[in-house]
């Protein structure tokens, strides 16, 4: 282990800190923005993806009388889903209700459950 003398130390915790670690409350915001954008993205062609699988597989299966009903209950599910995504996330910012942070805190909450969702409908693109 390397030791420092005292005053060296001192000096180093005195240095000012770069400023690409600086940000603004409003250079979170829009960072955490930017990133519900992308999550939203990746969701809306997930989205396409698995809806279209549904749709094929109830197509596909004549054992039920004209299928399982795979897309109607995949459209059900992402409706819900996204009440209950957008009602979480405000509960998520109320911790900071009223504060600078409360649309940071939903826009993260947005962005993670939306990324959480993607993950779940592409889980759903099976095989057998």
């Amino acid at each position: 282990m390397i030791r420092l003398p005292a005053i060296a130390l001192s000096l180093a915790l005195l240095a000012p800190i770069p400023a690409a670690s600086a940000q603004t409350q409003a250079d979170m915001n829009a960072q955490a923005a930017q990133e519900l954008r992308r999550a939203d993205a990746a969701l809306n062609a997930q989205w396409k993806q698995t809806y279209a699988g549904m749709k094929q597989r109830d197509a596909q299966d004549h054992t039920r009388g004209g299928g399982f009903g795979y897309a109607a209950a995949t459209l059900a599910s992402q409706r819900a889903w996204l009440q209950f995504r957008d009602r979480q996330c405000v509960i998520e910012g109320g911790e900071f209700a009223g504060g600078s942070l409360q649309p940071f805190a939903r826009a993260q909450c947005l962005a993670r459950l939306t990324r959480e969702r993607t993950k779940q409908l592409k889980d759903l693109m099976w095989t057998r």
